[in-house]
């Protein structure tokens, strides 16, 4: 056990904890393990590709590991803020903003210049460069030769999976945190990384299928290429597309209902795994401004309402037909465009009409807005519906410039390059919170319909503000748990770290029936009322 305190009395400053000897040896293992990647980028011509894909995977992981190990079982288990603010990398300092701009750049590579990592450059259009690097793994999994897509998911599950364990050490006072790590580490390497590789290998005409992502965030699922590849291979690839749709309409719900929005975001998601994992030492930083929350209700259904828009106009193109040699040629699927039309428009106007008799009590002013929401979707129907034939266009405009621009913008600028490139910035979880369409869908089913519920123990709060400290999602936790007060939010994602670091044990994580869910206990102030006549009143 380390007995090394830290005896600064300054209240302005205080010093934070160096890094021991082996941490730092430890750090170098890391950034040896990414200075031969560095050198496969420069395109440096390695002797051994797999000696050296190896040993600098191997490098990184035991790096992180040793690292991990020392900072926390020197320690006893509980509670660790260790100074976050006052270290550069994890207070927006020098450190921290050379680390966004670092993953920013490389999420820009990855997205839009592919062929700077070595996709295609060499001869016949084999892979030159830090792509190249990678072949012998892709190899190995499914044959073929690596894509910049298969060398992100590499270095995506390798990052869950070693800070996955850092994440396990810090909380291993708490079991809760260590089953959901362990949870988006194994459905990460199996559901997102090697699933597919082995379900390409058994039949190459799948496309890449995530398992665990679902519509919305997975926005391709339903792109008429997509729905193409899928209809070629066959039987499975019409199983696939059955259960992209039931994870949409049928067990999602059911989940939400029973567990909250936390069964995906925190336990199955793979961007909420790299966000809890990698993004640990970032969650501090999510604003819990009132201008941050207003933003985020408008944004994160802004993307929710197009997300819903694009994928119905997009599968509307795919049911109408192609052209094909300057020839419009209808399809003849046993699903009609109109009759898929006016399908969506009944479900949706179904779910309107149960929530505003229900829950309009519920959503108070928030119901004008969800109003306008479904304004703006039907009001789409309409006009793809009576948009002419040509299964090109959507809204008068060619509908491969639309889906390039939803793509650009939602699937790259936004979830990539900022929602993880800007981690060190705005929070581990900022397109999670502002974003995710995802996000937005469980989060309305979990306001509206979940048993799920952070209960709170006002008097036992000593307003430390831990919990806010460590809401990823910028919610003011110590705020409800002052009043005793439920936390019913749609942006929360139960990843359960402020329960995890209250010292008096005031938040916990439940189930429970619908009836006084939502509790909210407004404070009285002498000022603000008259006492004795509230409590004639009584």
């Amino acid at each position: 056990m380390s007995n090394k305190l830290n005896h600064s009395m300054s209240l302005a400053k205080p010093d934070a904890q160096d890094i021991s000897k082996k941490q730092k040896i430890a750090l170098a293992t890391g950034i040896v393990g990414l200075f031969i990647l560095t050198l496969a980028l420069l395109n440096i011509d390695l002797p051994n590709t797999t000696v050296f894909l190896a040993l600098s995977l191997s490098l990184i992981t035991l790096g992180t590991v040793v690292y991990s190990r020392d900072a926390y079982l020197t320690k006893l288990e509980g509670i660790k803020n260790d100074g976050v603010w006052f270290k550069s990398i994890s207070s927006r300092g020098f450190w921290g903003w050379t680390l966004g701009v670092v993953l920013t750049a490389f999420y820009i590579v990855l997205y839009f210049f592919s062929d700077l990592l070595g996709l295609g450059q060499g001869v016949d259009g084999t892979n030159t460069g830090l792509i190249a690097l990678f072949d012998p793994l892709s190899q190995l999994l499914s044959g073929r030769n690596a894509s910049q897509w298969f060398v992100y998911g590499t270095l995506y599950t390798v990052a869950i999976a070693a800070f996955g364990y850092k994440f396990i050490l810090k909380y291993r006072h708490n079991r809760y945190q260590q089953l959901r790590t362990i949870s988006v580490i194994f459905f990460q390497l199996g559901f997102a990384y090697l699933i597919p590789e082995f379900m390409y290998v058994m039949n190459s005409d799948i496309p890449y299928y995530d398992l665990k992502s679902v519509w919305p965030l997975n926005y391709y699922l339903f792109q008429d290429y997509h729905l193409g590849e899928f209809l070629n291979a066959g039987n499975i690839g019409i199983a696939l597309i059955i259960f992209g749709i039931l994870s949409t309409l049928v067990i999602t719900p059911i989940l939400t209902y029973k567990y909250g929005k936390r069964w995906y975001c925190s336990w199955v998601c793979g961007c909420g795994g790299l966000a809890e994992t990698a993004g640990d030492a970032f969650r501090q930083l999510s604003s819990k401004k009132m201008s941050a929350w207003k933003l985020e209700r408008w944004l994160i259904h802004t993307v929710l309402v197009f997300s819903v828009i694009m994928t119905v106009a997009v599968v509307s193109t795919f049911l109408k037909g192609s052209w094909q040699d300057g020839t419009f040629v209808e399809a003849t699927y046993w699903l009609s465009n109109k009759t898929f039309l006016i399908s969506i428009g009944l479900f949706l106007t179904l779910i309107f009409v149960g929530v505003m008799l229900f829950k309009k009590n519920e959503l108070g002013k928030d119901a004008r807005y969800g109003a306008i929401g479904y304004a703006l979707v039907i009001l789409s129907l309409f006009i793809i519906y009576f948009t002419g034939t040509n299964g090109g266009d959507i809204f008068f405009i060619n509908s491969g410039t639309l889906k390039s621009a939803y793509g650009f913008y939602i699937g790259s600028i936004f979830s990539g390059v900022i929602g993880t490139g800007f981690y060190p910035i705005l929070g581990n979880r900022s397109w999670c919170r502002f974003g995710c369409p995802m996000a937005a869908i469980l989060g309305f089913q979990q306001r509206m319909l979940s048993k799920f519920r952070i209960t709170t123990n006002g008097g036992q709060c000593i307003s430390c503000g831990n919990c806010s400290n460590s809401c990823e999602m910028g919610i003011d936790v110590r705020a409800y748990a002052q009043k005793g007060e439920n936390i019913v939010r749609s942006s929360c994602v139960g990843c359960g770290v402020c329960s995890a670091v209250c010292p008096r044990g005031v938040l916990k994580l439940e189930n429970g029936a619908l009836e006084g869910r939502i509790n909210p206990t407004e404070v009285l102030l002498g000022n603000d009322v008259d006492l004795m006549n509230l409590v004639n009143k009584k």
